[in-house]
């Protein structure tokens, strides 16, 4: 008789020691890069190549684990899967970036739009003198292509670790809701070296933002862990990340002006982010049936040892 899916999954080499060598590695690993980054002061530090590294510790980790256990990489989800999934990955972060700086403008939390930042920005394409809304579109453009692109290179890292390693892991023995909220959690804790120690954080104090993080992390999970367990790949996760990083970070947040409350609603660290997360994390839960068949539900294929026929 075949065995089932999770059975399967069960068999992967090193299957009860996966999980506690994968999170020392990774502690290990991040522990020479929050060195680094806290000694410099700074995420800039080392010329970016600090947080670079610190993005990578995830990744090195999960491939250390899978090399330590003998588990073919493959198991970490490289392929492509339907194209559809990054399609719908890249215009998530827009949708909801437009949703919450959308609000902060239009009820005047915040402002729109900071004139040093349109000015740099037109002074850097070096075209002449240009509307500020022809900036504003032209930035917007190269943030949606270019950004993004650029910003593989460093989130790739941190989904190997997260998606690519720990939620299929964690799949095998977890619900859907467990294994977002679980991988979610760990990913805010993972955060808080440079969010208490240097300067990733938010203008808003920190015992607001750090618990805020800390509790929309594993609602915002619920989108990664449900594109990753229906596509079977880490693809449609490395373009969410890396367009949620472009378009927040790099579009959104500079244009805003912030006023004496924008911190607390806008940004990374704002509860606009928390709602919609929860909003998210509920869709996504209602549609769990579809990433965890049958009873207790196993992971996609893509999880199962080489050597089992798919």
């Amino acid at each position: 008789m075949r065995k089932s899916v999770q059975d399967r999954n069960l068999e992967l080499p090193g299957h009860s020691r996966a999980i506690p060598v994968f999170l020392l590695a990774t502690l290990l690993i991040s522990s020479v890069f929050y060195f680094l980054i806290i000694k410099s002061g700074h995420m800039g530090g080392g010329l970016v190549a600090y947080v670079a590294g610190l993005m990578w510790s995830p990744g090195f980790a999960a491939l250390f684990t899978c090399k330590y256990l003998g588990r073919d990489l493959g198991t970490l989800g490289w392929k492509w899967g339907e194209t559809r999934y990054e399609v719908i990955s890249y215009f998530i972060p827009l949708s909801y970036g437009i949703v919450i700086y959308g609000f902060v403008w239009l009820t005047g939390l915040g402002g729109v739009y900071r004139k040093d930042f349109v000015d740099a920005i037109t002074k850097s394409f070096g075209l002449g003198a240009m509307p500020p809304w022809a900036s504003i579109a032209l930035y917007f453009v190269f943030t949606g292509t270019f950004s993004v692109i650029r910003d593989f290179a460093t989130v790739i890292g941190e989904e190997i670790r997260w998606r690519g390693f720990l939620v299929p892991e964690l799949a095998k023995t977890h619900s859907f809701p467990a294994t977002a909220l679980i991988t979610g959690l760990i990913w805010a804790i993972w955060h808080y070296p440079v969010l208490l120690f240097a300067d990733y954080r938010s203008p808003a104090p920190a015992w607001y933002y750090v618990p805020l993080l800390t509790v929309m992390l594993p609602f915002l999970t619920f989108v990664w862990t449900w594109m990753r367990l229906k596509s079977g790949s880490i693809w449609p996760c490395v373009i969410l990340h890396a367009s949620h990083n472009s378009f927040s970070q790099q579009f959104f947040d500079p244009l805003t002006v912030y006023r004496s409350k924008t911190a607390y609603v806008a940004g990374e660290f704002g509860a606009a982010l928390l709602v919609l997360s929860i909003c998210v994390a509920i869709y996504f839960w209602r549609r769990r049936d579809e990433v965890e068949p049958e009873n207790r539900r196993s992971a996609p294929a893509d999880y199962l040892a080489p050597s089992e026929p798919h």
